[in-house]
């Protein structure tokens, strides 16, 4: 009898429930139970998951890592997809595996090179992969420099935190005076200059941004899925050009994806993303984890996440090509369940987790009823 796989997601993206999902639709029906944490006691990945529990706010990386440890001591986990404090857990790889969990997520030093867009650039730029012209800003007058520099060539100017995650602080340079006409309508990623400026002089620390110019779609996404012996098994593109979406293998994108993942070891799962600078793909971002969109790769036959589960266990799934690209297609949300009762989300970090109520797990696509929730 194969026995079940014990997979655990700490801290993630609501997207993740689909993750869950496809873990469970596995090719080889194979039981997989899956253990979630949050700060969120509204976060849907809790309900998806068969077990949950709260995670202890104010950690310190450190202190994160015992927590985590111990976790995996006491569910018995098989498989750890770290997202929060990714870095100072994979530093601790062989504790994870002295406790019999293999950690889906690269080595320290992998991590290390993308969490950092300035480092990344130069890094990647060496082993020749094209990126955009970049400026590393502090202050106001870098800003402007770097701004002016990029308005003479032709292009929009924008900034983002040098390290940071999904889209967060991005910001489009405009010189238009903020006006009544900024306040109708959707919010949107532009902001005046002048206001930018004002605040970095009255700011008490200098920031650290990247400035570069405002890239064009399409926006590729490549989905790697690499093993520690640094061969990528799986390497498709997902694009984004307005609302429409699709699937691709072009070279210009997948052969530049394959040498970043396997040049600087980004094993497991990874998600490195290009637009267009002109006529050229550029490298926009490397993600050192599962991207939030990794299960729209069903829609072309592939389930990546079990993929990479088998992989972390040492069941090598070989090359991964998708049977067919299918067509273009749209994003749209959909309700998910909560759990039940709700648990107060500010609590002191020495605060044991506490655990949440099992909920039904929600039922495969196609199926005819919910998995049932094991019990806590």
């Amino acid at each position: 009898m194969v026995s079940r796989v014990r997979v655990w997601l700490n801290r993630t993206y609501a997207e993740n429930v689909f993750f869950m999902d496809q873990l469970r639709r596995n090719p080889g029906d194979r039981a997989v139970e899956i253990h979630a944490t949050h700060g969120d006691p509204d976060s849907p990945v809790l309900a998806a998951a068969d077990t949950a529990e709260l995670e202890p706010e104010g950690l310190s990386p450190a202190g994160y890592v015992e927590f985590a440890l111990d976790v995996c001591a006491r569910r018995a986990i098989d498989v750890f997809v770290p997202r929060l404090h990714q870095a100072a857990i994979v530093a601790h790889r062989a504790e994870f595996e002295a406790v019999g969990t293999a950690l889906l997520a690269p080595p320290p030093e992998a991590v290390a090179v993308f969490h950092d867009k300035v480092i990344a650039y130069e890094a990647v730029q060496a082993i020749g992969v094209p990126v955009p012209p970049w400026w590393r800003v502090r202050c106001a007058e870098e800003l402007v420099a770097a701004v002016e520099e990029l308005e003479a060539g032709g292009h929009k100017a924008c900034f983002k935190p040098a390290s940071g995650a999904g889209g967060v602080g991005f910001r489009v340079i405009t010189r238009a005076p903020f006006s009544l006409l900024h306040l109708g309508g959707f919010p949107t990623p532009y902001v005046q200059l002048d206001l930018v400026l004002e605040a970095l002089r009255q700011a008490d620390e200098p920031v650290d941004w990247l400035v570069m110019p405002r890239l064009e779609q399409p926006e590729v996404s490549v989905d790697c899925l690499t093993g520690r012996d640094n061969v990528v098994r799986m390497a498709i593109g997902r694009t984004k050009n307005g609302r429409r979406r699709g699937f691709t293998l072009h070279e210009q994108f997948v052969e530049p994806a394959r040498r970043i993942a396997e040049g600087f070891g980004l094993h497991h799962l990874s998600n490195i993303q290009f637009r267009m600078f002109g006529e050229q793909p550029v490298l926009m971002d490397v993600n050192t984890r599962p991207a939030g969109g990794l299960h729209q790769l069903s829609l072309c036959g592939v389930n990546a996440p079990w993929a990479a589960v088998r992989l972390a266990l040492g069941d090598d799934p070989g090359e991964i090509v998708p049977p067919f690209l299918g067509q273009d297609y749209t994003v749209v949300s959909a309700p998910r369940q909560l759990r039940p009762v709700a648990v107060p989300a500010q609590r002191r970090a020495e605060d044991a987790a506490p655990v949440l109520p099992a909920v039904p797990a929600p039922a495969p696509v196609g199926s005819g009823s919910p998995a049932q929730a094991l019990p806590l």
